[in-house]
């Protein structure tokens, strides 16, 4: 989808980088609507982004900072009037939830190895566990003696 005038006409009042803002200013808001209107609806990567479009790695931090700060879904709200443009941008707001999942369970995952590299670690580091060890790390004595040297 690809806006039309007065779309924009109605989308233009509500977007934060408009000439006379305190901060940074967007260089093309439009064009960057329009290239999260694409991205969001093929459902490509961010790099598939067409160079019309400018740099893809600034469009994806742009459009992450605006779906941290809850703003596609607050656009998606106000626009009542035009259904397709609604649609659109409610499914702007289902792409960055999706986004922000995949962060999530990409840092939980990372937690996640960092705990199990740190426990192996631990497990190569100390003296063997007694034989007669009957706790829940054996498992990590399995480990290390797999990992020590012959």
């Amino acid at each position: 989808m690809k806006l039309k005038d007065e779309q924009w006409e109605k989308l233009e009042p509500m977007l934060r980088g408009r000439e006379g803002d305190a901060g940074a200013r967007g260089r093309d808001n439009r064009l960057f609507i329009d290239a999260v209107l694409w991205i969001s609806g093929s459902r490509r990567l961010w790099r598939d982004l067409p160079l019309r479009f400018g740099k893809w790695n600034t469009a994806y931090m742009r459009f992450m900072r605006w779906n941290q700060d809850n703003l596609w879904r607050r656009l998606a709200e106000n626009i009542k009037d035009d259904p397709k443009l609604r649609a659109a941008f409610d499914n702007i707001v289902d792409y960055g939830d999706e986004w922000s999942l995949r962060i999530r369970q990409r840092a939980s995952r990372r937690v996640s190895r960092e705990a199990y590299d740190a426990a192996v670690k631990h497990a190569t580091t100390e003296a063997a566990l007694p034989a007669d060890d009957d706790s829940t790390l054996h498992w990590l004595s399995l480990v290390n003696e797999k990992l020590s040297p012959e």
